[in-house]
């Protein structure tokens, strides 16, 4: 077993490549492709943060995340500096359509709280310190959104915006995962048999983020072909977000002085979006804005994803 887990952290790159490719063929070749995934994409998210939260020793943890320079300089990237570069970056392209502007703003003022604690670890990051910190940025996107809305556009949203999908998310994706791999080591304690069930789950990342890949791009990709008008114009300000952004968290780390690992940490976390969690949010708005905020997000997810790809080669290189 140890083999096929050293086989696949060599060759992930390869094999999440394939995953992608294998999305984007089911979701153009077959016309219910959407419907036969998006049942699929939260529980394997769950299962893929389940096996993350299983490597992580959270019976010694409380030794090693009481740092408070980690957690100001991560608030202050994803929380300042983030939302500047975002208007910057939306300004610069001119974008003056509000439905794109909801989109853009949705999902990138929102940081991740699911996913990036996997790809975290995968780039040589904190993994530890990034899960700790998801409640805090949980609760503070959820406040802040509308406070970035209302300077942003000018307009108060909080009439059209839902946020109990944010809270079933956190609970269903995080909290349930995060609790069972917990009681899990506690029974390993005892049980040689949990014990070798932990062992097993050490090899499961890899495929389940390849099969999350698969089912997220595999759903969506139809939407984004049906509006291709609008993905021409928000790629090139998502691929501009993805080239700065991590380097903003870097340097937030470095002005803190914290150490490359954590450094590494907050790039990630700065860089990658909440586009799965902000979804229901877009499906919940009018019918006027919600086809084209969905579009939106979902092709943010798509480069993101393969933004990522190319993130746990490079991050792992800031010192």
């Amino acid at each position: 077993m140890s083999y096929l887990k050293s086989f696949l952290e060599d060759k992930q790159i390869y094999i999440y490549l394939l995953f992608i490719m294998m999305g984007v063929g089911f979701g153009l070749l077959f016309d219910h492709a959407s419907l036969i995934f998006e049942p699929f994409i939260s529980i394997l998210i769950a299962i893929l943060l389940f096996s993350m939260f299983a490597q992580i020793p959270f019976l010694s943890l409380r030794q090693k995340v009481s740092n408070f320079k980690f957690l100001v300089a991560l608030i202050i990237s994803n929380f300042i500096f983030i939302p500047i570069l975002v208007f910057l970056i939306v300004t610069a392209f001119h974008i003056t359509s509000t439905p794109l502007l909801i989109g853009i703003y949705l999902v990138l003022l929102t940081p991740c709280i699911d996913y990036v604690i996997v790809f975290t670890k995968l780039g040589h990051g904190n993994e530890s310190f990034m899960l700790i910190a998801t409640p805090i940025l949980f609760i503070l996107q959820i406040i802040l959104l509308p406070i970035y809305f209302l300077i942003f556009l000018n307009q108060d949203f909080s009439d059209y915006i839902d946020f109990i999908p944010f809270l079933k998310t956190f609970v269903y994706l995080i909290l349930v995962p995060l609790f069972i791999a917990i009681f899990m080591q506690i029974l390993s304690k005892k049980s040689d048999a949990m014990s070798n069930i932990l062992s097993l789950s050490e090899w499961l990342p890899v495929p389940f983020m390849g099969l999350v890949l698969m089912t997220v791009i595999g759903s969506q990709i139809s939407k984004i072909f049906n509006d291709l008008h609008v993905v021409w114009i928000v790629v090139p300000v998502y691929i501009c977000f993805m080239i700065i952004a991590p380097f903003i968290g870097y340097l937030s780390g470095k002005i803190f002085a914290l150490p490359s690992d954590l450094k590494r940490t907050i790039a990630f976390s700065s860089s990658t979006r909440n586009a799965l969690v902000v979804l229901p949010l877009a499906l919940s708005l009018p019918d006027k804005w919600s086809t084209i905020v969905t579009t939106v997000v979902v092709t943010q997810t798509l480069v993101e994803l393969i933004g990522e790809l190319f993130y746990i080669k490079l991050i792992p290189k800031f010192k």
